[in-house]
């Protein structure tokens, strides 16, 4: 028996559900991450992991816990995050953004179920207990073990408030744990991707597309005879016209911005996620000015200043006066020399359930995690995760799948950081 073996078999799979079910019945909606922090570093210290709290702001902090290697070996970071992407009140997108899957945790048959378990507190409840069967098993790794946990994964950022106004910002997660000590050779972020190991991910570029009437804001008795969306002096009107011409640009577009890589596939699409022109209180006047704001994915290697000017051309098109501004830009990545993080997953995996692991799924290889923050500053990284087939309706993990998670994570960290340094 392997020392990975003899440390999965310490790994109680009834602890790791109480575990998850604790930490992930203590709601962390996105700005509300406190109270679960504050859990997970009492947690960590009762078990020896030491951790401090690594923060721009004292009450969104992240975490990092450590076990020291004997020195010697590859260091390996497992990083997850606390907060979930729910609203705790209506924002406009979800109907129902009270309803208890998305703030609470059970048990149903063989199933947990709860937005928390399955994004992303359910894997980081997996990881850490992994680290503690490694601990409790006495065997020493050569290199560092470090233990990460986040804030604002799923964070809003700023669009068109007065600059100094917080309304959340993805810079106090994991960017800043990245460039205030919590770094190792290899990183592994333990979001959902179906086992499936993946190092690549999309970039996003956000555009605020404002179209601009020539003419003055109309009262309702001297708006003119229709004509075309197009042609309209109402810009909430015009609208229509550009959002029909921006998707036909946005099928072509990810067709021909599609990459593939061993790491995934990235298929950058576009969303329209929001709109925002006119007056309610006073219907009676014609809005001359409509923004269309857009969520329009990248692959590693495109330049957004080349999307703008593409949707600039879209909008000439059809002759509607326009500006378009890129107010968010976040670059996806490749992971470059990752190959001995991607040959360990692939060991431990097979070494599991003797067989490979299952291809990349597009859509999962074509989003943004945290990932990309480790390998902007070079730290190869990966996302590797359980994840549920049924994740868009239901949002669960077999309890199964969660002790195989950690399972996996407990040979990965074996795998890597007992191997030589050279």
């Amino acid at each position: 028996m392997t020392a990975a073996d003899e440390i999965v078999a310490l790994i109680d799979r009834d602890e790791l559900v109480e575990f998850a079910l604790e930490i992930c019945n203590i709601d962390s909606s996105v700005g509300f991450e406190t109270e679960v922090a504050e859990h997970l570093h009492g947690w960590m210290a009762r078990e020896g992991f030491a951790p401090r709290k690594v923060g721009m702001l004292a009450d969104r902090f992240n975490l990092l816990g450590r076990l020291p290697g004997t020195g010697g070996g590859y260091s390996l970071l497992f990083n997850g995050h606390m907060d979930t992407y729910s609203a705790r009140e209506f924002d406009g997108v979800q109907l129902d953004p009270g309803r208890d899957e998305l703030h609470k945790a059970w048990i149903e048959d063989d199933l947990l179920i709860g937005d928390g378990i399955v994004n992303d507190k359910g894997p980081v409840a997996a990881f850490l207990i992994a680290a503690k069967a490694i601990k409790a098993s006495g065997h020493q790794l050569k290199g560092d073990l470090i233990l990460t946990t986040v804030v604002a994964e799923t964070d809003h950022e700023s669009a068109d408030e007065t600059p100094g106004i917080e309304v959340g910002t993805k810079e106090i997660g994991a960017r800043y744990l990245v460039t205030h000590g919590g770094i190792a050779d290899y990183a592994l972020v333990v979001e959902g991707t179906g086992f499936a190991p993946v190092w690549v991910e999309a970039g996003k570029a956000w555009f605020n597309v404002t179209l601009i009437s020539e003419g003055p804001a109309l009262y309702t008795p001297y708006v003119p005879d229709r004509t075309t969306p197009a042609k309209s002096p109402n810009m909430l009107v015009a609208a229509s016209a550009a959002i029909e011409a921006l998707e036909t640009w946005a099928a072509d577009y990810q067709i021909r911005n599609t990459y593939k890589c061993a790491g995934g596939i990235v298929i950058p699409k576009v969303n329209l996620g929001a709109i925002r022109g006119g007056d309610p209180t006073r219907p009676i006047l014609s809005s001359q000015l409509c923004s269309l704001y857009l969520d329009v994915r990248t692959n590693p290697y495109q330049d957004p200043l080349q999307v703008r000017d593409e949707i600039r051309a879209v909008l000439d098109g059809i002759g509607l006066g326009h500006d378009v501004d890129l107010y968010s830009y976040r670059r996806g990545y490749e992971a470059e020399n990752i190959d001995r993080l991607a040959d360990a997953v692939v060991r431990s995996y097979r070494a599991h359930f003797d067989s490979d692991p299952p291809p990349v799924s597009p859509p999962t290889s074509s989003m943004w995690r945290d990932a990309n923050f480790f390998n902007e500053v070079g730290i190869p990284s990966m996302s590797f995760g359980p994840r549920s087939a049924t994740h868009a309706v239901k949002r669960s993990l077999t309890i199964e799948s969660l002790y195989e998670a950690a399972c996996l994570y407990a040979r990965i960290a074996v795998d890597i950081c007992d191997q030589e340094k050279g």
